[in-house]
């Protein structure tokens, strides 16, 4: 039926333009969807969100969302309500909240693999598409269409394999998305001419291949820069974070694979207004491509601001460390290194943010894993004595809005305990995590009909100009 539905509207374009057109659909496995499936609930979702918006538009579409400030031009738009992004919102108190889920409530609703475990990032993705909470069911069908799509070029494995090993892995992540667009089922379709009332369908299929395809090229990355180079295939009877950490090498460390399901889950999505979201957003709505949009937003990520946070948070510990000649520093010594980072100029790294105004939920969750799985850990009780002297160090200052710690502030010390050392991969996770929240927006941005972002810029002269 929905396959009738789409012909239907389809056959508005030229006939000579559709029969290429779906006849590489069809080989890509697109446009049929199996009844009960993502994208057939997709297609029965979509009218529904498209009236929204119009309704939106025409009841609110002239009214004002506040004020726009010079300070806000001058500081990147912080805080312009000037963005439709319905995966995720962010409350300066509240925290994170995936399609009005709370963090603990998604823990507590997704399907997880263990009984009182971490949930299924497949999970994650059905909620962030859909804005339902998935059965089993649904998330193993996720699953196993993901493993039928998780298989990349011969001459993409070669890219990488030729890539020098000093290139940051995040260049490489970048680099091989750009090369893996020569399959991009949507640039085919818009030159075959496609009805724009169906490019939520191409945007769909290209953004469930990039998701599929990401652990196989950051997998071969990691082992490339830092291991042997073994090449591990697909598993098909397994879920994606399992597959994910075969690949890695740390499959048979089934804490590893927990920890690997909890940091895909947490850091999927974070709003529309993060440089990698919008990033993606903004190449989106010029009808680039998914995985052009996606290498811009993790272009966007590999920014020390942004996705590197997480290794300097690391390195800033360890080089305490080695300062002081300890692997568990007093907090009188953290407090004294603190002071020392601050009075150099430097920031503490892992410690307030653009947004919140309390401790990251992200923070708190990886706090509760490692509480239950590694609470003896030098590392993690390093990184516990930090949660306790850096807020009052940053307070008594004055000037810091946020001193609590954000996600980054954690993450590093997980990794380390099972085994993940190299901080420079630590990003490419991130971006791999990070897929799930900017292409779903990415379908919905296609099935909208949202339009090329452009917003108006102004000169110093003219900003003055204003208030003269």
């Amino acid at each position: 039926m929905l396959a009738q539905r789409s012909c239907a509207i389809f056959s508005k374009a030229s006939k000579a333009s559709t029969a290429g057109l779906w006849s590489s659909f069809l080989r890509n496995k697109s446009t049929v969807a199996a009844a009960g499936s993502l994208k057939a609930r997709l297609a029965e979702l979509i009218p529904l969100k498209q009236q929204q918006l119009k309704e939106l538009k025409t009841n609110h579409g002239s009214k004002s969302l506040g004020e726009v400030t010079v300070d806000m031009a001058i500081g990147g738009m912080r805080g312009a309500k000037v963005l439709l992004w319905d995966t995720s919102l962010l409350d300066s108190e509240e925290g994170i909240r995936f399609r009005g889920y709370s963090i603990p409530e998604v823990k507590q609703l997704l399907p997880a693999a263990v009984e009182g475990g971490e949930p299924y990032p497949e999970g994650m993705l059905w909620l962030l598409m859909t804005g339902e909470v998935p059965t089993a069911a649904q998330v193993k069908s996720i699953s196993e269409d993901l493993n039928s799509r998780a298989v990349i070029p011969e001459f993409v494995e070669e890219l990488l394999d030729r890539c020098p090993r000093d290139l940051h892995p995040m260049s490489q992540l970048s680099l091989a998305l750009n090369a893996l667009q020569r399959d991009s089922i949507f640039a085919k379709a818009y030159k075959d001419g496609i009805n724009k009332k169906l490019y939520w369908d191409p945007t769909f299929e290209d953004s469930m291949n990039v998701i599929a395809k990401l652990p196989l090229v950051a997998a071969r990355i990691y082992q490339n820069v830092f291991k042997g180079g073994k090449a591990v295939p697909v598993d098909m009877s397994v879920d994606y974070s399992q597959n994910f950490a075969n690949m890695l090498g740390f499959g048979e460390n089934k804490g590893f694979v927990e920890l690997l399901r909890l940091y895909l889950v947490l850091h999927t999505d974070h709003e529309g207004g993060n440089v990698s979201a919008h990033t993606t957003h903004l190449v989106g709505s010029a009808l680039s491509d998914p995985y052009l949009s996606l290498a811009a937003g993790l272009n966007g990520l590999a920014g020390p601001l942004h996705g590197l946070a997480n290794q300097e948070v690391l390195r800033w510990i360890l080089n305490m460390n080695k300062s002081l000649n300890t692997n568990n520093p007093t907090k009188e010594q953290i407090t004294n290194y603190c002071n020392e980072t601050l009075a150099s100029g430097n920031v503490i790294p892992g410690f307030g943010h653009a947004v919140l105004r309390k401790t990251d939920p992200r923070y708190t969750s990886q706090r509760e894993f490692a509480l239950k799985h590694l609470k003896d850990d030098p590392l993690f009780q390093t990184v516990s004595n930090m949660y306790e002297v850096v807020p009052q160090i940053l307070t008594k200052q004055g000037k810091v809005k946020n001193p609590w710690p954000n996600v980054d502030a954690h993450s590093g010390c997980l990794l380390c305990h099972y085994g993940l050392l190299e901080q420079d991969y630590y990003t490419v996770m991130f971006g791999v995590s990070r897929a799930f929240g900017v292409l779903s927006q990415l379908v919905w941005d296609r099935a909208l009909g949202l339009p090329i972002e452009r917003p108006k810029s102004m000169t110093m002269d003219s900003l003055t100009n204003m208030f003269k």
